[in-house]
C-alpha cells in the first residue's frame, strides 16, 4: 500500500505505519511541503518490498550539507538491541528505565527511544523541546520517578540546564545523560564531572541508526574523555591515509535518496566499511573524535582541526571569566598558506541600560575589542597555522537549534561580508 509521505509527529502514528509495513518520511516543520515530494510512489514501492517497514530521515553534517537516508526497521531495532545490552553491562535493566525523549522524531536520537522502549517493554515519555530551553520550568514540570531514568540532549541542551542549579540537581539524578549530535566541549564536560552528573558522551550518525560508541558514565566521572568503546554489533577503525572514522556494522544504512530520485547506495570500502566524515584515533578508553574532515584545513603544511583550537579557546575563556558567548573559527585562502583561518567572535551582551544609545553602543564597541584583544594574546604562542590572522565580531553569531555548526552558512556570511568591503563595490 502507498501512503503519501507525510510528517509523523506523534510516535502511535509512527508505530502504527510500521505495522502496516509502510515507510515514513520524517522532516522538519520546514521541509514538510518537499518531504510530500521526496518519494514517488515507484520508489516507495520498491524500498518497502525490498527493506520492508522504516524511515527516511535527513542526514546532514556540521557543513551544511543534507542529504535523505533510508534506515530500515530492522536496523533501528538492531541499534535498540545494541543499547540494551550496553546498559546491561553497566548494571541498568532496561525494561526497568523510563527513557525521557525531548528531541523531535525526526532527528535520529529522537527517533531511537521510541523504538528503544518499544523493543524494551520500557516507558518511553517525549519532552517538549521548548521546556529544555527553561530548566527551571523543566524541573518543575518533570518529576522523576524511583526507576533508573535514561536521557539524550545534545551538547547545548545540556549547556542551558547547566547553568541552573536546579537542573543541575535535577541531572545528577539520572542513570544515564547520553550526549552527542556536536562536540562535547572540554569545560562543559568538567562542569559535569565536578556536579557528579553521570555523562555517557557518545558518537554516532543517522547512517548507523544512532549510537555506534559510548562512554560508561563511571569512566566519565572518573576523569576518562572520548567517546568510548564500540557496542556489541559494531567495529571501528581510523582509515591510515585519511585518519577517518570507518565503521563496520549491518546496521548502516543502505544508501541516500538524492536529487535523481532513486536510492544511492552508501559509499562503502572494498572491505565493506563506511568511511565517516569525522577525523579520530582509537585511545586507550576507546574513540576520541578530532572533528570533521571536512572542516580540517591545510595551513602552512599543517593538518589543523578547528574544532578542536576552538573548545580550547572556549574552556580558556570560561576560566579566564572573559565575556565570550560563541566563537568560530574559518577558512580563508591565503598565497603561500593554502589557507588560514579567520575567527568569528559573539561577545556577551553586557547590561547598560543606564547609557544613552550612543554610549551603549561605544561601550559594547569598547568590550568587544577588549575581548579580541585577550583572545589574540592567549593565542599568540600557539603554532603559526592555529593563530586565526583576522578576527571579526559577528552578533548573530549562534549554531543551529541541534547545536550543530552550519559552518558552509557562516562561510557565505563572511565571504559577503569580505565582498562588501572590497575596494571594487
Amino acid at each position: 500500500m502507498t501512503l503519501p509521505s507525510q510528517l509523523f509527529q506523534d510516535g502511535s502514528a509512527l508505530e502504527g505505519a510500521w505495522r502496516r509495513r509502510q515507510l515514513v518520511v520524517l522532516a522538519p516543520p520546514e521541509r514538510q511541503s518537499w518531504a510530500q515530494t521526496l518519494l514517488t510512489p515507484e520508489l516507495r514501492a520498491e524500498l518497502e518490498a525490498t527493506w520492508g517497514p522504516g524511515v527516511v530521515v535527513a542526514s546532514g553534517g556540521s557543513t551544511g550539507g543534507r542529504r535523505w537516508c533510508l534506515q530500515p526497521l530492522s536496523h533501528l531495532e538492531a541499534s535498540a538491541a545494541a543499547t540494551a545490552e550496553w546498559l546491561g553491562q553497566e548494571g541498568i535493566d532496561p525494561a526497568a528505565c523510563l527513557h525521557l525523549n525531548p528531541l523531535p522524531l525526526h532527528h535520529v536520537s529522537g527517533l531511537l527511544p521510541l523504538v528503544r522502549s518499544h523493543q524494551w517493554g520500557a516507558r518511553n515519555e517525549p519532552v517538549p523541546p521548548a521546556l529544555l530551553r527553561d530548566p527551571e520550568a523543566l524541573v518543575e514540570a518533570v518529576v522523576l520517578p524511583d526507576q533508573p531514568v535514561l536521557l539524550s540532549l545534545v551538547p547545548i541542551q545540556l549547556a542551558r540546564l547547566m547553568a541552573v542549579p536546579q537542573a543541575r540537581a535535577w541531572l545528577r539524578q539520572l542513570a544515564v545523560v547520553w550526549v552527542g549530535g556536536a562536540a562535547l566541549p572540554e569545560a562543559l564536560a568538567a562542569q559535569a564531572r565536578s556536579a557528579g552528573i553521570r555523562l555517557a558522551p557518545c558518537y554516532g550518525a543517522t547512517e548507523t541508526a544512532a549510537m555506534v560508541s559510548a562512554l560508561p558514565p563511571d569512566q566519565f566521572l572518573a576523569g576518562a574523555s572520548g567517546c568510548g568503546q564500540p557496542l556489541a554489533d559494531v567495529r571501528l577503525r581510523i582509515d591510515a591515509r585519511t585518519g577517518a572514522v570507518e565503521v563496520a556494522t549491518d546496521r548502516l544504512s543502505p544508501g541516500w535518496i538524492g536529487d535523481s530520485g532513486a536510492l544511492e547506495p552508501l559509499p562503502r570500502t572494498a572491505d565493506g566499511w563506511w568511511r565517516s566524515g569525522d577525523g579520530g584515533r582509537l585511545g586507550s578508553s576507546g574513540l576520541e573524535i578530532f572533528g570533521r574532515l571536512d572542516g580540517a584545513i591545510q595551513s602552512g603544511g599543517e593538518t589543523v582541526f578547528p574544532e578542536q583550537l576552538e573548545q580550547r579557546l572556549r574552556a580558556l575563556a570560561q576560566i579566564q571569566g572573559w565575556p565570550l558567548q560563541e566563537l568560530l573559527l574559518l577558512a580563508v585562502a591565503e598565497p603561500g598558506w593554502g589557507e588560514r583561518l579567520t575567527a568569528l567572535v559573539r561577545p556577551v551582551e553586557i547590561a547598560n541600560g543606564q547609557l544613552a544609545n550612543g554610549e551603549a553602543a561605544n561601550e559594547r564597541a569598547a568590550n568587544a575589542q577588549a575581548l579580541i584583544a585577550v583572545l589574540q594574546a592567549a593565542v599568540a604562542a600557539w603554532p603559526p597555522a592555529e593563530r586565526p590572522r583576522q578576527w571579526l565580531i559577528c552578533g548573530s553569531l549562534a549554531p543551529s537549534p541541534q547545536g550543530k555548526w552550519l559552518r558552509s552558512h557562516w562561510q557565505r556570511w563572511l565571504q559577503s561580508r569580505e565582498a562588501d568591503q572590497s575596494p571594487e563595490r
